[in-house]
């Protein structure tokens, strides 16, 4: 598959077939049914949580990858926590969702966990626990069911650099059990825009993550135009008003294989 022919791919949104032969059972997601709206009804979340439901459409990017209850989740740079609870209520307490937080970014902004660990300290998330870690040596205490990030990909890439972001998707793919899947959501750059957009916009060309992703041993399986918004020009700052909260974001949901060809 071409740079050129995997961007158009995600432009329009299409989910993608698995090679044929190359994987054993590609996107072998487990047994379970799709959350339903009894999970953003809990009483558990914040008011905050909520008000934000409709832009982010939780209930359609879940359902992309629905989990069993007793699944090890981890959500990478959980930010204000927004997915660590829904994928602590999804999961229930027979499951387990680790925080990680990249140990890079601790030392920069010694608060950052704090959000995490309030999170991990109440009762109705008595499943989750915070983890810090170098970002390239991403692990935690059990092998992982699905790895989730969002919004972040392009502050790794930007931020710490390419090499760094492909260091990390190798250790994804380590800390992930085989068919193990890795969600990443992103804002969209302008194809070609490199380094700059992630530092400049906070935005980043989707081929970039698919290239990484793939190398680091991966196969993408979908990729959903649930977040798309094509008023978007992709030239602002994701924190510029008149497009905060709705920009044009990628989905891409890649899967570790269960057993590649070449296995014997």
């Amino acid at each position: 598959m071409t740079s050129r022919f995997t961007f158009a791919l995600i432009l329009t949104g299409l989910t993608l077939a698995p090679c044929a032969g190359a994987y054993a059972q590609p996107d072998a997601t487990p047994a379970s049914a799709p959350p339903t709206a009894a999970l953003l009804a809990s009483s558990a979340r914040p008011d905050t949580d909520r008000s934000k439901d409709a832009l982010r459409k939780p209930l359609d990017l879940l359902a992309l990858t629905p989990l069993p209850k007793d699944a090890a989740v981890a959500d990478l740079m959980p930010g204000s926590g927004y997915f660590t609870r829904l994928l602590s209520l999804e999961v229930g307490q027979s499951g387990h969702v680790y925080a990680v937080i990249p140990a890079e970014m601790v030392a920069r902004h010694p608060q950052m966990p704090q959000v995490a660990q309030a999170i991990a300290a109440s009762p109705a998330f008595g499943n989750v626990s915070v983890v810090v870690t170098p970002i390239v040596d991403f692990h935690v205490a059990q092998p992982l069911d699905l790895v989730w990030t969002s919004q972040n990909y392009h502050d790794v890439y930007g931020g710490m650099g390419p090499e760094t972001a492909l260091r990390m998707d190798q250790a994804i793919y380590q800390a992930l059990k085989p068919g193990g899947i890795f969600m990443v959501i992103d804002h969209v750059a302008l194809p070609g825009t490199g380094t700059t957009a992630p530092t400049t916009l906070h935005r980043i060309d989707p081929d970039l993550i698919v290239k990484q992703v793939e190398s680091a041993g991966f196969h993408l399986v979908t990729n959903s135009p649930i977040l798309r918004n094509p008023d978007d020009s992709h030239t602002l700052a994701v924190f510029d008003k008149s497009i905060r909260g709705r920009t044009d974001q990628v989905v891409l949901k890649f899967q570790k294989p269960l057993k590649q060809k070449s296995d014997r």
